[in-house]
C-alpha cells in the first residue's frame, strides 16, 4: 500500500464540470472543486460561507432592478415593477411613481446613464428620460428632440420599399396621400414623415394605401414621389432596442422594425439627430451589413463603440468619429442572449457577456497578439452551472459577477485575469432570486419566497437570508416585525450563538431565553465539496482502486463552527464547545488555523467525495487550503 500527501493550497478554478473528472492533467484540476454552495471564493483563493441576505423592502411583483450613480458619494436603486418606480437610498424608499412598463415589458428594457439622467428603452413602448433633482424629486417624460417649427430632427429611416411612391393631394395644408402599394396600419395616425425632406403630420387613416395628413411646409409638387421617409420610433415601427452614450453622442442601436440599424446624435446636442450635410459635428445613421441580420441587443461605450448583436459582436469606430470616417467591424461570431435583456459589464478591461447560447459567458477582449478582439469563454470548465441567465451584475469590492439563472439561482464568478483567477460558485436560497443589481458596493437582489417578492441585499453582519437584526439593552424573549416571514420555520442567532429554529406566528419569535441582540432569518446550508482524488496505487491504479483517507487538515480563518463529513455523514468538530446551557453560552470563539480530522474505511467510488463541509449553522466558516494524507492499495 501506498501513503500519499495532497495539499491543495486554493480553490481559484472554482467548481468543475463533472465533465473533467478524468482530466487529472489540467492545472484548473489541481485548484478546483465538485461542489461549491453557498460560498463566496476568494481572489486570493480561500472560500467563506457567504454573505446572508437582508430584508430591505416588500415588492409590488416581479422586479427590475437598475443603479443611478449620480457621482461617487450618491448612488441609488431604481426597482422597476408593474407600472411603478420605486428609489432607494441606502437601502431606503425615498420615491415613487409611476411608469409605463408592465411586468411583461421589464425583461426587455435597456438603459444608459449621464449625470442626472437616466434613459429607458423599450421596443414596444416609447423611449422614457427619468431625471433626478434630489433625493426625493424624480421625473420621467418622453424623449423630446430638438425642433424647427413641426421639423423635428429625430431619427427617420425608409422602412417602404424604394419603388413605392407617395402622391399628395395638394402641395400644403390638409392633404389625402396616397401610397402606390400597401405601406399604412391604423398605428400611423400621430406619427410623422418627410416628403420631399418637408415635415408632415399623419392624421387620419382611411387604408392601407390612403391617409390623412397635414403638410406643415409646401413641397414644390404633388406629383408622385419616391422621397419620402418615415420617424423611425413610433407606435407604427416600435421603439428602440437599445441605447448608450459615446464620445459625445447618444447612441440609439435597433429598434422593432429595423433591429440593425444604429443612429448617433450630433456632437453635444444628444437628442438632435439630423444628418444634415454630412458634417463631422452632424449625426450618423447606418445598418450593419453582413451576411446575417442579427438583432442589436446591446450597445456598449468603450474605446470603440461596442454592439452586441444575437448572432455576432462588432465594434463601431473612426478617428474621429464622423460621417465620413466611420467603420463597423464585425470582430466575433458569437451572439448574445435573448429575449431577456442581460447586460453586458465592464471587467478590467474587458466587456463580459452572455452569449447567445445562455451556456457561457464571453470576456470580450482586445487583444495585441491577434490585432482584433476576441471573446473567450469564461464558463467552459463550469459549463453544468451556467442555464438561461437572465440579469447580471458585477460586484467590484469583492470581484464578484453575480449572474442571475432562469431557476431562481446565483451563479458567481470570482474573476482576476491579473492572476488568472476564473471560478464560479453557486448560491441558493428558500426562493427564487430574479434580478440583481450593485450600488456603491453592496448588491442588492429580488426574491420571491413564499408568492411574495421582496428586496434584499447581501450583508457580511447577516448570517441568514431573508434577515434582520433586533437589539435591545434590557433581554427579551419575544421578537416582532417579522412579517415577511409569517408562517415560516426560521432561524434564529441569539447573543452570537445558534439558538436554533423558531417559527413566526404574528409576526413575532419567541426564543427559549432571552436575549439583547438577534438575527433571524431563513437558513441556507453551504457545501464545499472536492473533486476526486488524483492518487493512483503502485501497479498505477485506475478505476477500482481502493482508497482510504487517513487524515485531513484544513487550514481555517475566523470559522466559528465546522461540520464535516469523512463518510459517516456530517458531524461537528470539536474546537466548538459550549458550557452548560449551550444556546444562551459566550458566542463561540472564530478558530484560525489548521484542524485535522482522521477518518477510517476504504473507499472505492473514486466519485464520493474523501470529505466534504455540509452545515447550515448560522456562522462563519472559511476554508483556505485542505491537506489530505491518503492510502492506496497496490
Amino acid at each position: 500500500m501506498t501513503r500519499v500527501t495532497v495539499t491543495q493550497t486554493n480553490f481559484t478554478a472554482g467548481e468543475l464540470s463533472p465533465d473533467l473528472y478524468g482530466r487529472a492533467d489540467l492545472r484548473a484540476y489541481v485548484n478546483g472543486a465538485a461542489r461549491l454552495r453557498n460560498v463566496f471564493l476568494h481572489p486570493t483563493g480561500g472560500v467563506s460561507r457567504r454573505d446572508g441576505l437582508r430584508h430591505v423592502d416588500g415588492l409590488a411583483g416581479r422586479a427590475r432592478l437598475v443603479t443611478f450613480e449620480f457621482n461617487s458619494e450618491q448612488s441609488y436603486l431604481l426597482v422597476f415593477t408593474a407600472w411603478r418606480m420605486d428609489v432607494y437610498l441606502d437601502g431606503v424608499r425615498v420615491f415613487q411613481t409611476a411608469t409605463p412598463w408592465d411586468t411583461w415589458h421589464l425583461s426587455q428594457i435597456n438603459w444608459t446613464q449621464m449625470a442626472d439622467t437616466l434613459l429607458v428603452v423599450h421596443p414596444e413602448t416609447a423611449p422614457r428620460r427619468i431625471t433626478r433633482s434630489s433625493h426625493t424629486a424624480w421625473t420621467l417624460t418622453p424623449w423630446s428632440h430638438p425642433n424647427d417649427g413641426h421639423r423635428y430632427y429625430e431619427p427617420y429611416y425608409r422602412f417602404a420599399h424604394p419603388l413605392i411612391s407617395l402622391t399628395p393631394s395638394d402641395v400644403e395644408g390638409a392633404v389625402t396621400l396616397t401610397a402606390s402599394s400597401p405601406v399604412f396600419t391604423a398605428a400611423h395616425v400621430g406619427t410623422r414623415l418627410l416628403l420631399r425632406g418637408q415635415p408632415v403630420s399623419i392624421t387620419d387613416y382611411t387604408s392601407e394605401t390612403e391617409v390623412g395628413a397635414t403638410i406643415h411646409t409646401a413641397v414644390s409638387t404633388a406629383a408622385p414621389t419616391r422621397d419620402w421617409v418615415e420617424q423611425a420610433l413610433s407606435p407604427a415601427h416600435g421603439f428602440a432596442r437599445s441605447v448608450t452614450f459615446h464620445k459625445n453622442r447618444l447612441v440609439i442601436g435597433g429598434s422593432r422594425d429595423v433591429p440593425h440599424h444604429i443612429w448617433m446624435s450630433k456632437v453635444g446636442d444628444l437628442f438632435n439627430f439630423d444628418t444634415g450635410e454630412g458634417l463631422d459635428d452632424e449625426a450618423l445613421s447606418f445598418g450593419l451589413v453582413s451576411d446575417q441580420l442579427n438583432a442589436i441587443r446591446w450597445v456598449f461605450s468603450a474605446s470603440d463603440l461596442q454592439v452586441f448583436t444575437s448572432g455576432a459582436e462588432w465594434t463601431v469606430g473612426g478617428s474621429p468619429l464622423t460621417p465620413a470616417t466611420v467603420t463597423a467591424t464585425r470582430q466575433t461570431r458569437i451572439g448574445t442572449v435573448g429575449p431577456h435583456s442581460v447586460p453586458p459589464r465592464r471587467v478590467d478591461g474587458a466587456t463580459l457577456f452572455v452569449g447567445a447560447t445562455g451556456q457561457d459567458v464571453r470576456e470580450y477582449l482586445y487583444t495585441d497578439l491577434e490585432q482584433a478582439y476576441q471573446a473567450a469563454d469564461l464558463a467552459l470548465l463550469a459549463r453544468h452551472l451556467i442555464r438561461d441567465p437572465v440579469d447580471m451584475d458585477y460586484d467590484p469590492v469583492r470581484r464578484l459577477l453575480h449572474l442571475v439563472l432562469a431557476d431562481g439561482r446565483l451563479a458567481t464568478m470570482t474573476n482576476y485575469r491579473a492572476e488568472k483567477v476564473t471560478a464560479w460558485t453557486v448560491q441558493e436560497t428558500d426562493g427564487a432570486i430574479h434580478a440583481v443589481a450593485e450600488v456603491g458596493g453592496t448588491v442588492y437582489v429580488a426574491v420571491e419566497r413564499a408568492g411574495g417578492v421582496g428586496l434584499e441585499r447581501f450583508d457580511p453582519a447577516m448570517p441568514l437570508d431573508a434577515a434582520l437584526p433586533g437589539h435591545d439593552d434590557t433581554p427579551r424573549d419575544t421578537w416582532t416585525g417579522l412579517d415577511h416571514l409569517e408562517g415560516r420555520s426560521v432561524r434564529v442567532l441569539a447573543d452570537g450563538a445558534d439558538a436554533g429554529p423558531a417559527t413566526v406566528s404574528g409576526g413575532a419569535v419567541t426564543l427559549p431565553a432571552p436575549a439583547t441582540d438577534v438575527v433571524v432569518g431563513l437558513p441556507f446550508a453551504h457545501e464545499i465539496a472536492p473533486l476526486p482524488p488524483a492518487v493512483s496505487g503502485g501497479r498505477g491504479g485506475g478505476p477500482g482502486t481502493l482508497v482510504r483517507l487517513i487524515r485531513a487538515t484544513l487550514r481555517l480563518r475566523d470559522t466559528a463552527a465546522l461540520w464535516l463529513d469523512t463518510g459517516a455523514g456530517p458531524s461537528i468538530q470539536p474546537f466548538l464547545r459550549f458550557g452548560g446551557h449551550a444556546v444562551f453560552d459566550t458566542p463561540p470563539t472564530p478558530l484560525s488555523g489548521d484542524l485535522s480530522i482522521r477518518a477510517l474505511g476504504w473507499q472505492r467510488d473514486a466519485l464520493v467525495p474523501l470529505w466534504r463541509v455540509v452545515q447550515d449553522a448560522p456562522l462563519p466558516c472559511t476554508v483556505l487550503s485542505v491537506t489530505t494524507e491518503v492510502k492506496v492499495t497496490d
